[in-house]
């Protein structure tokens, strides 16, 4: 074939394939919450796409499976996350932002403002200041997260200074919501501040999926928790064979006992759940 008509040929396909790509980005999307507990063993880690786009990481889990896990629920090509959140400095939930933080350019990271001596926590909070044009926010209580087209997250807890404190109490807690449905995010808060959230905020806790607190442990997701959020479902996130005995027996029937339904990461691998606002699918 000669080279000039080749030339051309090879032109239109370009112009055809640049339309296509320019079609598939302006074509409406279906306007949905997503909420991914995603399979990163004994640890947390969440990822939150916005009705409009707008993207956010609830910690990293205990080590780079994060990475292998991300690009599943956001797309091979995306190389950018409008917010990171630490919960709390202990490293089953802050090893593998030092990774996120690497791979992704992060727009802001929120952090309850907890000191920690540890490694992880410090390499963390140097490669934080190293981000470029990222904002560093301190969670507290009152803070909501616009999640764009009408959903958002509104951060419980911690209410103060957390410094002096067990890392796990002073966890960042968020409620997530879009139109008539919610997430319950409790990082690794125990009972004694699931039962301080109760008496400050009462039956206006009420969400339709909880995240067990401290991966199922006993020491957190108690009675008056569960009857106060009165989820349809809970989720638990946990590595298969853990040391720690996570989901406790003794939680598991609390749960069931409150009604719920019950997923794992342990069982699941990576569990999504998408919203309309109206109703919550499991995918």
């Amino acid at each position: 074939m000669p080279k000039r008509p080749l030339l051309l040929l090879s032109t239109a396909a370009l112009i055809l394939l640049n339309a296509a790509v320019w079609a598939f980005l302006a074509w409406p999307r279906e306007r949905t919450l997503t909420v991914s507990f995603l399979d990163i063993g004994q640890g947390d880690s969440i990822f939150i796409r916005g009705p409009t786009g707008r993207e956010v990481v609830v910690d990293g889990g205990p080590d780079r499976s994060v990475l292998r896990e991300l690009p599943k629920v956001m797309g091979p090509l995306d190389r950018s996350i409008d917010l990171v959140v630490e919960t709390h400095p202990d490293a089953d939930h802050i090893t593998g932002l030092t990774y996120v933080l690497d791979r992704y350019a992060v727009g802001a990271f929120m952090d309850p403002d907890r000191p920690d001596d540890t490694q992880v926590s410090k390499t963390l909070m140097a490669d934080v200041a190293k981000e470029p044009g990222a904002t560093r926010v301190i969670g507290r209580a009152g803070e909501r997260i616009d999640l764009g087209g009408g959903a958002y997250a509104d951060v419980l807890s911690p209410s103060g200074d957390v410094s002096q404190i067990p890392t796990n109490n002073g966890s960042i807690v968020m409620r997530v919501v879009y139109g008539d449905t919610s997430f319950m995010l409790t990082g690794d808060a125990p009972s004694p501040i699931e039962d301080y959230l109760v008496g400050k905020y009462g039956a206006a806790l009420k969400t339709d999926v909880l995240k067990a607190g401290h991966h199922g442990s006993k020491y957190s997701t108690d009675d008056l928790w569960l009857a106060t959020v009165a989820p349809a479902v809970v989720v638990i996130s946990a590595g298969k064979d853990n040391s720690y005995g996570h989901p406790n027996p003794e939680t598991i029937s609390r749960i069931e006992n409150e009604g719920a339904h019950i997923v794992s990461t342990i069982d699941k691998g990576t569990i999504t759940f998408t919203s309309d606002g109206k109703e919550i699918a499991e995918r």
